[in-house]
């Protein structure tokens, strides 16, 4: 999706509404499909002026404040948001079963050649984009492979309907600073963020409860999404490349002098401490 489009409405929003009608359609149409699950996202919950200390499946974002604000990635929020209703409209007035999956931020490994934009708002602490620090300021994450797992069990559960907000860990900016500092001391992550007081700010959480309520489980830390999303990263090139080690003068027996250099820092699983809350234990 086009964050810096000149005519959101009709680049952006418009077609991507058209386009999940489209495949409604086609689904009507085809007489055969017996459940449709579609992925929509947190940017449909909790995108509003003030901040509410915790969101499930009943929540909508205020699309009237994102076009009045016109925040990084608002044209994303709004076209998600129109796209689930119409989808869920055309749905009941088609007799369609319609199952609304919403991941938080997701990430993890992927397959494509550039960064996905998931991965471009979760690795701004490492890239310097400073653009989407504010969505980093009270963020959600959930690993690509427990969303893959949790669209096929609703798929397969009978009794699933409505929506379902799938995310495993909520985290602030200076949480995931910290960890992220501690796992990749390679790079230099900021720890100080003007504007966003560190001593009042609180997680914001988004519960899963009906999703964990049906049975599902998430496997995956919040270390493991970024150890998997920094190894494929740098895979692909799509990292900017690490300072050369220090190095230093080293005496030989003879008297000559050669240069050892550090060995560069091994990328491995973090031992920080997982960020925000644990996935829930209990459900309602």
């Amino acid at each position: 999706m086009d964050f810096e489009s000149e005519d959101p409405e009709n680049e952006v929003i418009k077609p991507t509404v058209e386009g999940m009608l489209s495949i409604m359609r086609a689904c009507r149409d085809a007489g055969t499909v017996k459940r449709i699950v579609f992925t929509s996202s947190a940017g449909t919950v909790n995108i509003e002026e003030r901040q509410r200390p915790s969101y499930d499946h009943d929540d909508w974002s205020d699309i009237d404040f994102c076009r009045r604000v016109k925040m990084t990635g608002w044209m994303y929020f709004v076209s998600k948001s129109l796209a689930e209703k119409a989808a869920m409209e055309y749905a009941r007035e088609h007799g369609l079963d319609l199952i609304s999956v919403i991941p938080t931020l997701v990430v993890g490994p992927f397959i494509s050649n550039g960064m996905p934009p998931s991965h471009v708002t979760a690795l701004a602490l490492l890239t310097g984009n400073e653009a989407h620090y504010s969505i980093l300021k009270q963020v959600q994450f959930v690993h690509l492979d427990d969303l893959c797992d949790a669209e096929i069990f609703l798929f397969e559960s009978p009794e699933a309907r409505g929506r379902y907000v799938c995310s495993s860990h909520d985290a602030t900016i200076h949480g995931l600073a910290t960890m992220l500092a501690d796992m990749f001391p390679e790079y230099d992550v900021p720890r100080s963020f003007p504007g966003i007081d560190a001593d009042h700010l609180q997680p914001v959480h988004f519960s899963s409860w009906k999703l964990l309520a049906h049975g599902f489980r998430f496997r995956y830390t919040l270390e493991d999404m970024f150890e998997a999303a920094v190894r494929t990263c740098r895979e692909k090139g799509l990292l900017p490349p690490l300072p050369p080690p220090p190095t230093t003068a080293v005496a030989g027996g003879d008297g000559s002098a050669g240069v050892a250099g550090e060995e560069e820092p091994i990328l491995g699983r973090g031992t920080g401490t997982a960020v925000g809350a644990e996935t829930e234990a209990l459900v309602k």
